[in-house]
């Protein structure tokens, strides 16, 4: 139904199954950035001509836009960076270092991304606290006894995931806040996988953090977001440090400027920021009821005709409603790597590999897997290239396997 609104999909004529690592983007994020480097390019915060005052209106209201999108109190609440996966370093080594000691726990969920995994092994081998996992069930989701018997008394931070990258799980995200805020504990809530799908709230969530990336959700590559709760931004030292983010500068000392100000060292991405902005006025004219309908549509077609396959593992929760647009396969006894290159020549891109998330696939007993990822672009016909690309991969290795 959009796809006339993405110029690589009407010069391709692909599947391309693969938003769960980047999306399209729409012409109207493309003419956005365009208009920008034609009409209003100037460093902002720097200059008091006007060029450089247009510059400096386009990135602050595309942050009073971006903080009304996920209902932030304030724009200032709205640090800008390159990507999600940037925001969660930030708050590793400016909330995670500063704020725990020996003994304390960190935990986080066996489904992370990397991003959200590595920075907390180097914040717990610094100040000595222990990094503990919640391990999924076989339904592929994180019971609540789970959730209840990891989180204690001596949590002091939770990091979590909306929706796994892997294996489209939908997790109960307010209901691990709340829980972990009655032990004391700050949540992390990474919303990469889950903001291009569904409506955030952060107020609602009550979330402490909440970092995404910008390019997930038809925006540019380069553009991330992290949302803090003002008192703790306020108290957490900045990660970057050079220019527009000092208030003075004498020889032997320093002091920052106040939010979000602190956090944004050098030039900023301002196309980034502006296409960010485009690709929000996008989805809101949209809609993310219309949204959700066609993916349900799209990706119940795919669950249906994928689980027809009997050469498939599949690795996805039974629970339709608790699945985003995520499905991880294999065809059995096959490397998923060749399946994506045998599927490439049917037109149809899937991501192949462990997807950033090598404990996941270890807890699993499996290498990799081919995930398909689907977004408001994509119809039956779609999955139809898909379906008939690994019945033409089956048909290859069968005689192997």
């Amino acid at each position: 139904m959009f796809k006339e609104d993405f110029p690589i999909l009407n010069e391709r004529k692909i599947a391309y199954l693969d938003s769960g690592a980047t999306t399209q983007k729409p012409i109207q994020v493309i003419n956005a950035i365009d208009e920008f480097y034609k009409k209003n390019n100037a460093n902002p915060h720097r200059g008091a001509y006007s060029l450089s005052i247009e510059a400096t209106e386009a990135y602050e209201s595309s942050r009073g836009k971006i903080a009304k999108f996920i209902n932030a109190e304030s724009p200032e609440q709205i640090i800008f960076s390159k990507n999600a996966t940037e925001s969660l370093n930030l708050l590793a080594y400016s909330y995670g270092m500063e704020n725990l000691k020996k003994d304390d726990e960190i935990v986080i969920s066996i489904m992370e991304h990397h991003s959200n995994l590595v920075p907390w092994q180097k914040v717990a081998k610094v100040t000595g606290d222990n990094l503990k996992y919640m391990y999924i069930n076989d339904e592929f989701e994180l019971s609540d006894e789970e959730i209840e018997s990891k989180i204690t008394d001596k949590t002091k931070i939770v990091g979590i995931a909306h929706v796994s990258n892997v294996l489209g799980t939908v997790n109960n995200v307010k209901k691990i806040i709340d829980y972990a805020h009655k032990k004391g504990a700050i949540v992390i809530v990474d919303a990469s996988q889950s903001i291009p799908h569904m409506r955030i709230d952060v107020q609602d969530l009550n979330c402490d953090f909440l970092v995404f990336s910008g390019h997930k959700m038809l925006a540019p590559l380069g553009i991330g977001v992290l949302y803090g709760k003002k008192n703790l931004l306020n108290n957490m030292t900045p990660f970057i440090m050079g220019g527009d983010m000092i208030e003075y500068v004498y020889e032997q000392d320093t002091t920052f400027a106040p939010l979000p100000n602190k956090f944004e060292a050098g030039t900023q991405n301002v196309e980034g920021v502006v296409g960010l902005a485009a690709a929000i006025d996008y989805i809101e004219n949209i809609g993310y009821d219309k949204i959700q309908e066609i993916e349900k549509e799209v990706v119940g077609y795919a669950r249906d005709e994928l689980s027809k396959l009997e050469f498939l593992d599949l690795y996805l929760t039974p629970n339709k409603e608790n699945h985003s647009s995520v499905i991880s396969f294999n065809i059995k006894g096959v490397h998923p790597h060749d399946v994506a290159s045998i599927l490439d020549t049917n037109g149809v891109c899937v991501r192949s590999g462990n997807h950033c998330a090598q404990p996941l696939m270890r807890f699993l007993n499996i290498d990799s897997t081919c995930r398909a990822s689907f977004y408001l672009y994509n119809t039956k016909e779609d999955v139809d290239r898909l379906v008939d690309g690994l019945k033409k991969a089956y048909n290859m290795f069968k005689k192997y396997i």
